[in-house]
C-alpha cells in the first residue's frame, strides 16, 4: 500500500474555496480505483494549512489519479489558492502500535 501525504498552506481568504472544492470532489476521488481511504486534516495551530492522506493499493493505482481528468481539474483549481508550494510525501506503513 502506497499511502501519499500533501501538506498544502492556503491564502487565509481562499479556505473556504478550497473546502468547497474538497467537498465537491472527495467521493469522486475515494471512488477511484485503488484508493482505499481518503481524509483531510487541518494543521491544529495554523487554520490555513491543510493535510491530504490518501493510501492506494500502489504507485499505478495513484499514478491513474494523477493522471485522471479528475485530478487536473480539482487541481488546477485547487494550486492557485496557495500561498506556499505544497508538499508531498509518498509513504509505507511499517508498524502500528
Amino acid at each position: 500500500m502506497l499511502i501519499r501525504i500533501v501538506r498544502m498552506t492556503f491564502q487565509p481568504e481562499k479556505v473556504d474555496d478550497f473546502l468547497d472544492i474538497f467537498d465537491r470532489s472527495k467521493h469522486k476521488i475515494r471512488a477511484m480505483p485503488g484508493c482505499r481511504h481518503l481524509e483531510l486534516l487541518s494543521d491544529y495551530d495554523h487554520p490555513n494549512v491543510f493535510i491530504t492522506n490518501s493510501h492506494w493499493d500502489d504507485a499505478t493505482a495513484l499514478n491513474n489519479y494523477r493522471n485522471s481528468e479528475l485530478f487536473k481539474d480539482t487541481w488546477a483549481k485547487t494550486k492557485v489558492l496557495f500561498s506556499e508550494k505544497p508538499l508531498a510525501f509518498s509513504s509505507r506503513k511499517i508498524g502500528t502500535v
